[in-house]
């Protein structure tokens, strides 16, 4: 019998209060690496609110973070890139006056042994990334308030890619695509996930789901309703889980791949 695997994030028993609001309450997760974990969840579920945490943008009030089976003490979105931890928001979090490469390294820009920014190296380093995620992305020097959708989700996946995420939490990231910026970012899920990234996938988008998710988390009212393999469930069920906090009958919920 193989040994059970180590997760690569494990979120146990989380809780979050803004106030008298419980935002999430007692809440556990595991992401696998090179998996795909869907969160699911109206508006004021809690998901992304369990993601800030995980990120460092919010502090958690009481449970524990574990990464490759080690505690992790995650105050800042500084501690969590530390531990390898990158998310890509909907709203980008883009400078839209910079370019891509200065977006790229943006907080986090290489020096010269002189100790001043080095725009060679960033400018080449920058064109090798976006080349391997979108071979037509060329306007590496153009203000990113001018690029596309998909062009300014290059850029920002690109940040995480560069720094070596290997937890990467994406927020609705197809949101306001077209159906081909939406499968070019589709192909960049399953390629990273080929390379062994983890991925915590935030959405409302049912094709996404099924289509990129390995496993599926849904939350309400700041609880953890179930988790289940995607291939487990049908549509409904999850409609189910997310509208009425209602489990599918019959399936069995799973916390590893």
């Amino acid at each position: 019998m193989s040994e059970p695997r180590t997760p690569l994030v494990a979120m146990r028993n989380i809780r979050k209060a803004f106030g008298g609001v419980h935002a999430v309450e007692d809440v556990s997760i595991n992401l696998y690496p090179g998996e795909v974990v869907a969160l699911l969840g109206h508006n004021g579920a809690g998901k992304s609110t369990l993601m800030k945490m995980l990120a460092g943008a919010y502090p958690i009030d009481s449970g524990e973070v574990l990464i490759n089976g080690d505690k992790a003490n995650i105050r800042t979105p500084v501690d969590a890139q530390h531990c390898g931890i990158e998310s890509i928001y909907q709203t980008l979090a883009l400078a839209d006056n910079l370019d891509a490469v200065a977006n790229l390294f943006l907080g986090r820009e290489l020096l010269t042994r002189w100790n001043t920014l080095d725009d060679h190296r960033m400018d080449a380093d920058a064109r090798k990334v976006f080349h391997r995620l979108n071979k037509n992305f060329k306007n590496v020097r153009t203000p990113v308030r001018r690029l596309s959708g998909g062009q300014r989700q290059v850029v920002a996946i690109s940040r995480a890619i560069y720094f070596n995420a290997k937890i990467l939490i994406m927020d609705e990231p197809t949101a306001a695509l077209g159906p081909e910026e939406t499968a070019m970012v589709g192909n960049l899920v399953r390629q990273l996930k080929a390379e062994g990234v983890g991925i915590f996938l935030i959405t409302h988008d049912m094709p996404d789901v099924f289509g990129l998710s390995d496993r599926l988390s849904v939350m309400k009212n700041g609880k953890l309703v179930g988790t289940y393999r995607t291939t487990d469930v049908a549509e409904d069920e999850v409609l189910g889980m997310i509208i009425a906090g209602k489990q599918p009958e019959g399936k069995v919920q799973t916390h590893t791949l």
